[in-house]
């Protein structure tokens, strides 16, 4: 149950966030996002005063629109997901998830942009790639990538979900090929595909310096390090899932809506604020789906939040293939006319 008084992320940072800036060093990117959703729909920013002919006055106040804050997705959501609806096919869909092991984590948090772009060109060339291949495919598909970072309990955990079509085009464009029903490429294949293209775009990020190595990670500059360090997780097991079929067009569109424009945690999540702790609910997968609560020190849930908030300007949500955005809307026309289908899928 939520405590009554509908406690928010944006309570625990007005409350919290003073300390927590005094004693943290804090970038840019999370200056802002703390600040913004501290004001959000309060005086602050602003607002405006409606006046009914009975009398009565309301007074509604500005959001603060930024992408990390649990009051300001759902308008941005419905949007993005009405767009979409437009590009979905009449075929079956895959719900595809594509984790990094653990152990990169700190070099993650250390490196978000450059560690989240090997994340996403490696996705997308092993979906890319498998399905060009004849032994599987064999047709140009396309997908959407969505970025996430967290896990139920706040900490770090990077992977992407996709929205793959069960099908692409032939490679000449002459005709839709389907997978097979229920199926769409084997999960060892991608798992190992992926591994080696993320490994390989690592070392090359080490070579050229685009990395950074504060702290904890410190040793981790030294070549020889680095390799070990590297070389261990060709050893490890990567894990990619893939769901199955997704339940028709209305099953694409909740997925949608349930994840695309989430964040680290929503509103509706937290219990309360109580002696300097938060307490949350969550899931603990690893322990049969089952819900618990988990209560946190202030400055420690703050910072896990904090762990999730992208670099400036990052897109977390990515069309690839036939659905990049210079030729979406052509190569979905061409898809509809092949499959026999030629009308949207209406939103439901």
């Amino acid at each position: 149950m939520r405590a009554p008084q509908g406690v928010e992320v944006a309570d625990i940072f007005r409350q919290y966030g003073e300390d927590y800036r005094r004693s943290h060093r804090m970038p840019l990117n999370h200056l802002r996002a703390m600040r913004a959703i501290e004001v959000c729909r309060t005086a602050t920013l602003g607002g405006h005063r409606y006046k009914y002919s009975c009398g009565h006055t309301d007074i509604s106040y500005n959001s603060c629109r930024n992408r990390h804050c649990p009051k300001c997705q759902t308008l941005q959501k419905e949007k993005w997901i009405e767009a979409r609806c437009e590009d979905l096919l009449p075929v079956q869909y895959f719900h595809v998830v594509f984790t990094i092991p653990s152990e990169l984590n700190p070099l993650v948090i250390m490196n978000p942009r450059v560690m989240y772009n090997i994340l996403f060109r490696s996705v997308s060339e092993t979906l890319m790639e498998l399905s060009d291949n004849p032994k599987h495919l064999g047709a140009r598909t396309g997908f959407i990538g969505i970025l996430h970072t967290w896990g139920q309990n706040l900490m770090d955990h990077p992977h992407i979900h996709c929205v793959v079509p069960g099908g692409g085009l032939s490679l000449d464009g002459s005709r839709w090929v389907s997978c097979r029903k229920g199926f769409f490429i084997p999960v060892k294949v991608m798992s190992s595909l992926f591994r080696g293209k993320f490994l390989d775009y690592l070392k090359d990020s080490f070579a050229s310096g685009n990395l950074i190595y504060p702290g904890g990670i410190s040793h981790l500059r030294d070549p020889k390090t680095f390799e070990v360090f590297r070389g261990q997780f060709y050893h490890k097991k990567w894990v990619v899932y893939c769901k199955p079929p997704f339940d028709g067009a209305e099953g694409v569109l909740k997925y949608l809506g349930r994840y695309t424009h989430r964040i680290a945690i929503s509103n509706n999540r937290i219990l309360n604020i109580k002696d300097g702790n938060v307490s949350f609910r969550w899931r603990d997968y690893s322990d049969g789906d089952k819900q618990k609560t988990m209560t946190l020190k202030a400055d420690e849930f703050i910072r896990r939040f904090l762990l999730h908030v992208l670099p400036h300007r990052y897109v977390r949500i990515r069309h690839f293939g036939l659905l990049a955005n210079r030729s979406r809307k052509d190569n979905i026309a061409v898809c509809r006319k092949l499959i026999g289908g030629c009308e949207p899928v209406p939103k439901k």
